[in-house]
């Protein structure tokens, strides 16, 4: 009876490593030096959404269990999010409201983002993007980008890869280190 406590959740695990390679694409430095994600708490849940969208739109053109995934993946990122705010300090009565503008704001940006991914939209997506992520002056053309080139690279991963290896997303190498797009 105690031995059910141990076993691990082999669907879980898998969907929690995706989360996390997900994540740790999203924090890439090139993303916040050249590409104009501000490196606050808001401009990193901007970036960890883009990616998440990404990868949600891919999964959603995929065949069963995808559809799962998709869902797992929704619950890691909200999980995730809870975690973060309660480290952050965010009293527990206050968590759930926080949480509810955050689902919101997710979400808002997947609705955004749809039909200018779907109509590969370039400038149309660099101004969602300096709306919601950089807020600049400027559209956020390199962003638009980088979200367009990541959306090519998912295209040619299957389920087996994705959840082996995480999304291939590319890479923004930051100019003070190497220069340049990989």
């Amino acid at each position: 009876m105690i031995m059910r406590f141990f076993r691990r959740d082999r669907r879980r695990e898998l969907v929690e490593g995706l989360y996390t390679r997900i994540a740790q694409a999203s924090r890439q430095p090139g993303l916040y030096v050249d590409a104009g994600v501000p490196d606050t708490v808001e401009g990193r849940f901007e970036s960890l959404s883009l990616h998440i969208v990404l990868t949600f739109r891919h999964l959603r053109t995929l065949p069963e269990p995808a559809a799962d995934v998709n869902q797992d993946l929704a619950d890691a990122l909200f999980r995730a999010l809870d975690q973060s705010l309660r480290e952050m300090g965010v009293g527990d009565l206050s968590v759930p409201k926080k949480m509810k503008t955050l689902a919101e704001a997710f979400y808002g940006r997947a609705r955004a983002y749809d039909p200018l991914l779907d109509a590969r939209d370039s400038e149309g997506l660099a101004l969602a993007l300096q709306r919601n992520v950089t807020g600049g002056e400027d559209p956020a053309r390199r962003l638009a980008a980088y979200a367009l080139e990541a959306q090519d690279r998912l295209a040619a991963q299957d389920l087996d890869a994705i959840l082996a290896a995480g999304p291939v997303f590319p890479t923004i190498a930051p100019s003070n280190e190497a220069g340049g797009q990989t």
